[in-house]
């Protein structure tokens, strides 16, 4: 829970989108009010909370985090606000919760959406009153603390159903800020990439990173990055540390650390194409036979790990076809 620099937590990125999300959060990090951080897995939501932190008047003071997905409901609640010695079992001595450490700093509840709608009022009357009692507990403790929220859910179809306090979300969303994914801002790609390959390099004490091939550099830019810049993160570190000579830059990337002949439940046999019966009713011939494409061009470019000119060999194209089909169904950009 110690404090982190912005510069030891980099956001690298010069696209539109990033450069906005930036922009927004440099104008509401100075202002004491809550904010809630959307985005994919992935997708760097903690360093943006701790760039709100950091930017505001509370920079000196301590930041506070909490993946509220990792604790089941009775210890979030132990954990968010504290218990008095006695309040449970195991319970032998007072503990104080992380409102209470984060008094006069900041609060990061990561995966917000996986609270308890009892938790979510507790929180609720924090936000309201900057109050709270301990479990256990029936002194009311004081605390300025300013909140930031994250999930990859989507609030307020959640507050519909009742899942999520809609009350709660009125407080919290003073201002949302919603972070684009990797394969929304490709211009990030080569930038983060170089970034992880350096850093890799260093970490094993090698003295130059000898870059990515072209080859390998469209691979990065064309893969759909499901797991975004962590995921990026991995993929890159993996290659560098995989590099057999350093001195030549990495050919071809690995998405999948886990494909293997051996995997279990796998056939190691090639890959069949699926084989489908003639339809007993009438279907529409055209649309059937893009289904069909579309799906045969994404196994094909999974099973070739998204590397385009393998890919274009295995259907027995020429790379300009390929690139023609993912064109004509918009398959490129994902």
């Amino acid at each position: 829970m110690q404090p982190r620099s912005v510069e030891e937590l980099p956001l690298i990125g010069e696209s539109p989108a990033f450069m906005e999300v930036l922009e927004r959060v440099s104008k509401v990090a100075p202002l004491n009010r809550p904010v809630l951080i959307i985005g994919e897995r992935g997708t760097g939501k903690e360093l943006i909370a701790s760039r709100l932190h950091y930017l505001s008047s509370r920079w000196e003071q301590t930041l506070v985090t909490l993946n509220c997905a990792a604790l089941a409901e009775s210890l979030l609640e132990s954990e968010l606000f504290g218990h008095e010695s006695g309040s449970f079992t195991g319970a032998s001595k007072r503990r104080a919760g992380r409102f209470e450490l984060a008094d006069r700093g900041t609060l990061f509840l990561d995966e917000l959406a996986n609270t308890s709608l009892g938790v979510q009022e507790k929180i609720l009357r924090v936000i309201e009153y900057g109050v709270f009692e301990r479990v256990g507990g029936d002194r009311s403790i004081r605390c300025d603390v300013r909140l930031v929220g994250a999930t990859n859910e989507d609030l307020p179809t959640l507050a519909e159903k009742g899942q999520f306090r809609a009350d709660l979300l009125d407080r919290l969303a003073f201002d949302v800020i919603t972070l684009p994914p990797l394969r929304h801002r490709r211009e990030d790609i080569d930038p983060l990439a170089t970034h992880f390959a350096r850093a890799m390099t260093g970490e094993l004490g090698r003295e130059v990173f000898s870059g990515f091939s072209a080859e390998a550099t469209e691979q990065l830019n064309n893969y759909r990055w499901p797991g975004n810049v962590r995921e990026l993160k991995n993929v890159v570190e993996r290659a560098v540390y995989r590099l057999e000579d350093p001195d030549q830059a990495i050919g071809e990337i690995d998405f999948d650390p886990f494909a293997s002949p051996y995997r279990p439940g796998q056939d190691s046999s090639s890959p069949q194409v699926e084989v489908q019966d003639v339809p007993d009713s009438a279907i529409d011939f055209k649309q059937h036979i893009s289904d069909y494409e579309i799906r045969l061009l994404k196994n094909a470019m999974k099973e070739n790990r998204y590397n385009q000119r393998k890919t274009a060999d295995f259907l027995g194209l020429t790379y300009h076809q390929l690139r023609g089909y993912l064109r004509k169904y918009e398959l490129l950009d994902g």
